[in-house]
């Protein structure tokens, strides 16, 4: 069947890449990337029609992962962003086979320094913090880096006394940095602590995928927590789990809509809808202007 669904898909494309150069623009040279496939419909479209809809699959809803630079772009209020820490970097400190080598290459690939873009910005008008993870980097996984860059989001939030939004998207730990990678669990819950003691505002929006130790620290710490639709969200895989219980798991487990039914998160917002919903949200919390009251 998948043979069956592979040959099919090329004659559509072929006969679509056709029709665009013989029809729509005769002369011009096809781009390579004229077509989308959703992963999840198998319905093709052209790519163009994709990105205007914000990577999100008209026919289905299913939500591409984005770059963290095409997230902010979607999110943040023109030219507000300003990025902090950009050249924060971490170290290789159990000695792991090929991991530098990994990093430079991702480095050069993605033009990121870390997994995670910080900073702050304004979301419609609404002065936040921002923390977006980028699942192009190693997965977005967690090593030093990326748990001092959030850690210290978190920081400047509690020292401006400004709201933090961060979007996560993670494999989890870095498992290329050890103990270190799993310390920087609790060194961001705490930041999250004290963030929440200053009586500030923390919003999570998780998306696809959000899973291990980001999941079982700052992920799942938010005062309000989002989703997007469909976002595999959890901590051990499907298969751990199964042969850990010895029981078969329901087919929607770890979506984001099984984890709002059971009280996981708050809501599931689609991405057009986000930044208006952050915006209403930020609005909505504005901390009081007591003196003396600030950290």
């Amino acid at each position: 069947m998948t043979v069956l669904l592979e040959d099919f898909f090329k004659v559509v494309r072929i006969r679509m890449e056709k029709s665009y150069k013989e029809d729509v623009h005769p002369g011009v040279q096809i781009p390579k990337d004229l077509l989308f496939k959703c992963p999840r419909c198998q319905h093709t479209a052209f790519t163009e029609e994709f990105e205007s809809a914000r990577k999100v699959c008209t026919y289905c809803r299913y939500h591409s992962r984005l770059t963290a630079k095409e997230r902010l772009r979607m999110t943040a209020d023109k030219d507000s962003f300003v990025e902090m820490d950009a050249n924060l970097s971490g170290k290789d400190p159990i000695g792991f086979p090929g991991y530098e080598k990994k990093i430079a290459e991702l480095r050069e690939s993605t033009s990121l320094t870390e997994a995670v873009i910080t900073g702050h910005c304004e979301i419609r008008g609404q002065k936040t913090v921002i923390a977006i993870m980028d699942s192009h980097f190693m997965m977005a996984s967690m090593g030093s880096a990326v748990g001092e860059k959030i850690t210290r989001a978190f920081e400047y939030g509690v020292l401006e006394r400004l709201p933090v939004v961060i979007f996560t998207a993670s494999g989890g730990a870095r498992m290329q940095e050890g103990i270190i990678s799993l310390m920087q669990m609790a060194k961001t819950s705490a930041a999250v602590a004290r963030h929440h003691a200053a009586g500030l505002l923390y919003i999570t929006i998780i998306t696809d995928p959000t899973t291990g130790g980001v999941t079982a620290s700052f992920a799942s710490l938010g005062d309000i927590i989002i989703a997007e639709p469909k976002a595999l969200i959890g901590f051990a895989g499907r298969r751990v789990i199964e042969g850990t219980i010895k029981q078969r798991l329901p087919e929607e487990f770890q979506s984001a809509e099984f984890m709002l039914e059971h009280g996981f998160i708050d809501m599931i917002v689609d991405r057009p809808n986000m930044r208006r919903t952050l915006s209403s949200l930020i609005g909505m919390h504005k901390p009081k202007k007591t003196p003396g009251n600030g950290v």
